[in-house]
């Protein structure tokens, strides 16, 4: 079993943390909400730190799953940072969703002090990280993806090494781009179903089997018809994500013109108090031009 370092105790964190502990691995967990640390350590056991550098100093891998790369720069090279703190050989797990730059950035800090970086975006959402059957995009180097595998597989359903650093963070993009225009299709047609009268189970009980079926639509149908919006991956955060895939198009030329549209819609939904609410949420938008969300 692993030593293992691990900061960013939220809604995805909390959870993959947590499932470390049950496969007996040794975990010294941080927060920044101390409050939220002290609830974790009740439920799951583990010990908790009060630095980076303290959940670095024993580590043979240390887990970063935080907001986005201004705290993953704090959390590794700030003061009491752990990259200073780390064992030489041990690795570095960033599963925040960040800019392809910043995994570069921080693989060539580590490497210069002799520890690994691997960039592990995840997917799967509050679910996948409480099931533990989260899919996890990974860039960096394959001895550091082999020694980072197994602890990794403790929260996993599915985790594969998609190239050199940065490769993990362009995959999750690719995903985001994906789950954006998915999204909105499926708010624009289970709005257009209401409006049209059909019975809603009826409807999706022959859709969710056929060519236009998701994982956003077995799962997301019902409660965006009921208006519940309280999933976890938020449409701040949505929008941060849409906002690193934009900036890497504008560089590589891709042409996006979906996602910037959806990401205007979700502004939209953010201008109606909605910056909290799931991505499924994009619904309400289309509602509200009625007064119906």
């Amino acid at each position: 079993m692993a030593r293992i370092g691990f900061v960013g105790l939220g809604v995805m964190g909390g959870p993959m943390a947590g499932h470390l502990v049950r496969h007996g691995h040794d975990v010294t967990a941080l927060n920044r909400s101390a409050g939220k640390a002290e609830a974790w350590r009740t439920k799951h056991g583990g010990v908790l730190a009060s630095s980076p550098a303290e959940a670095a100093a024993r580590a043979d891998v240390f887990i970063v799953c935080v907001g986005n790369d201004d705290d993953v720069r704090s959390v590794l090279l700030g003061d009491g940072g752990a990259l200073a703190a780390l064992p030489a050989g041990a690795v570095t797990v960033d599963h925040t969703t960040t800019s392809a730059g910043l995994a570069r950035a921080m693989h060539a800090a580590a490497r210069q002090r002799g520890v690994g970086f691997l960039d592990a975006p995840i997917s799967g959402g509050q679910a996948g990280a409480e099931a533990g059957k989260l899919s996890v995009m990974v860039g960096g180097d394959p001895a550091d993806f082999l020694k980072a595998e197994p602890v990794i597989n403790a929260y996993a359903a599915t985790v594969g090494l998609m190239g050199p650093s940065g490769a993990g963070q362009l995959t999750k993009m690719v995903n985001q781009i994906m789950v954006a225009g998915l999204m909105e299709g499926l708010a624009e047609g289970l709005r257009f179903a209401e409006k049209a009268g059909l019975d809603l189970e009826r409807t999706m009980s022959v859709l969710t089997k056929g060519a236009g079926r998701s994982w956003l639509m077995e799962n997301r149908w019902r409660t965006m018809t009921e208006r519940k919006f309280d999933f976890g991956f938020t449409v701040d955060l949505m929008r941060k994500d849409l906002a690193i895939c934009r900036a890497e198009a504008a560089r590589n030329g891709a042409p996006l013109p979906v996602t910037a549209l959806v990401d205007g819609y979700l502004g939209e939904v953010q201008a109606m108090g909605g910056g909290s609410w799931d991505n499924s949420s994009l619904i309400a938008r289309l509602a509200a031009d009625e007064g119906e969300a």
